[in-house]
């Protein structure tokens, strides 16, 4: 894990970012998806750490493979209202694991992740197993199916898709894993202008409506989050909602 770097310390860029200022009633695991959510538009996350100890409440680490991503994800999100608090971000003071491991530096600890290796290791089984037609995952991670337009012609009449829906200040969003919430969602979705609110439909897992002031400002929104990754390979399909 990585040390806190002291605010007034001249702590050099790099990977791992230090947030703080967190809101202490979330629970552990929203809070890691949530940071994973947020954070992973500016690049690849390595690791999401937070702690149920009383010393390391309202704080977590996000760990990312580029010193750029952190340092965009630092200038960007400094003092953003998450779960209703201003968050505050410096850069770690010492490497976290996985990047000490990368470089070399890595200095074993008596207790190792081993459930989390093991976690890994099915998931990218589960990952092979989908790969199907040349690599193509039809089903995704989670068993959601994309549109029939993306389907590659296999021998079968393909079916004609329907007209797209025209522009408007609605945005109808599919291919969500399984973890998503609505807080998740508003999160991510929160950060460009305009934004109202997001609607889940619990009947329908996968799926879910955002709603903007003008389609101005759900275009931007949906040009910017068009094809974004929250959780693992699934890869978010928005369009203009039907009205």
């Amino acid at each position: 894990m990585a040390e806190i770097a002291n605010p007034g310390s001249d702590v050099p860029p790099n990977q791992t970012i230090y947030i703080n200022n967190i809101n202490e009633k979330i629970k552990l695991d929203e809070l890691k998806k949530s940071l994973n959510a947020v954070f992973s538009q500016f690049g690849k996350i390595l690791e999401v750490l937070a702690f149920k100890t009383l010393k390391h409440k309202g704080q977590a680490w996000v760990v990312f493979e580029e010193v750029s991503s952190a340092t965009n994800a630092l200038r960007q999100m400094q003092g953003f209202p998450f779960y209703d608090k201003p968050m505050r971000i410096q850069y770690a003071k010492t490497k976290s694991d996985v990047i000490a491991k990368a470089d070399g530096t890595f200095v074993p600890r008596e207790k190792r992740k081993r459930q989390e290796e093991k976690g890994n290791k099915k998931r990218k089984e589960q990952l092979d197993a989908n790969q199907t037609a040349g690599g193509v995952n039809y089903a995704g991670a989670y068993g959601v199916a994309p549109p029939l337009s993306q389907i590659p012609y296999m021998g079968v009449k393909p079916v004609v898709p329907e007209a797209p829906a025209a522009p408007n200040n609605i945005l109808f969003v599919q291919n969500l894993p399984h973890e998503a919430t609505t807080l998740m969602l508003s999160l991510l979705f929160r950060q460009y202008p305009g934004f109202k609110e997001v609607r889940m439909v619990e009947a329908k897992p996968g799926i879910a409506f955002v709603e903007y002031e003008n389609e101005m400002h759900s275009t931007v929104a949906m040009n910017a989050l068009q094809n974004f990754k929250m959780v693992g390979d699934n890869a978010m399909l928005i369009t203009y909602a039907k009205k």
